[in-house]
């Protein structure tokens, strides 16, 4: 049948994740960095996911599509709640994941989308990759009620500062914690975060912990 559903233009898609967030029917996933329309029968047209998209890359089209399978919709919403669930997909998500006090994803500062709902009106966590395995109380003393993003500088081999400085401008962050190892490399982290709230020309507070390679707080 002919009827209006979705279109995805993968040249300006990003892959942060919102459509599919913001898609109720289940409709849309991220596969290889790219928004997909993996269920054209599950789209309802109403179009959700449009504004929800920062890059305008969700157009609508009429064109010839399975109808809308309203029913199908309900079974799998029913047996997608009867699942524990340890990860929404690759996109960005907010969720209750057991005893673990990551309550969003993704985390990897160079995924993470520059503007979020799990970011507004929160305390960020801006923590080194390895500091996390060095720490044993991680979750409880850092990660909680924080919005937490990690990076590595020395392995992706770039300045954070640009990505973030764009999070703190889109969203209202209250406070920053920064988690660094007392290696040299983890410096760099530091100095990105510093150097991003100065871009965003706002007064954001910077608290840094700096934690041995024993897992001491020094």
């Amino acid at each position: 049948m002919i009827r209006q559903i979705i279109s995805i233009d993968e040249d300006k898609c990003n892959g942060c994740g919102i459509c599919a967030e913001a898609c109720h029917e289940g409709a849309l996933t991220i596969i290889n960095g790219k928004a997909k329309l993996i269920r054209e029968d599950y789209c309802d047209g109403l179009g959700d996911c449009l504004p929800a998209c920062p890059e305008g890359a969700i157009t609508f089209v009429l064109r010839d599509a399975p109808e809308y399978d309203e029913k199908a919709v309900l079974e799998a919403k029913k047996h997608k709640e009867s699942i524990p669930i340890m990860c929404k997909g690759s996109g960005p998500a907010v969720f209750d994941n057991g005893d673990s006090e990551l309550t969003h994803w993704p985390i990897q500062i160079k995924l993470v989308p520059v503007k979020a709902p799990f970011f507004d009106g929160k305390d960020l966590l801006v923590a080194s990759d390895c500091s996390a395995f060095a720490y044993r109380n991680f979750h409880n003393d850092f990660i909680k009620g924080h919005a937490t993003v990690v990076g590595c500088p020395k392995l992706d081999s770039v300045d954070y500062s640009d990505k973030l400085s764009e999070i703190l401008i889109q969203n209202d962050i209250k406070s920053i914690t920064v988690t660094r190892m007392e290696v040299p490399c983890c410096g760099g982290l530091e100095f990105a975060v510093r150097k991003a709230v100065e871009k965003s020309e706002k007064n954001i507070p910077v608290k840094v912990v700096t934690i041995s390679s024993k897992g001491k707080i020094l």
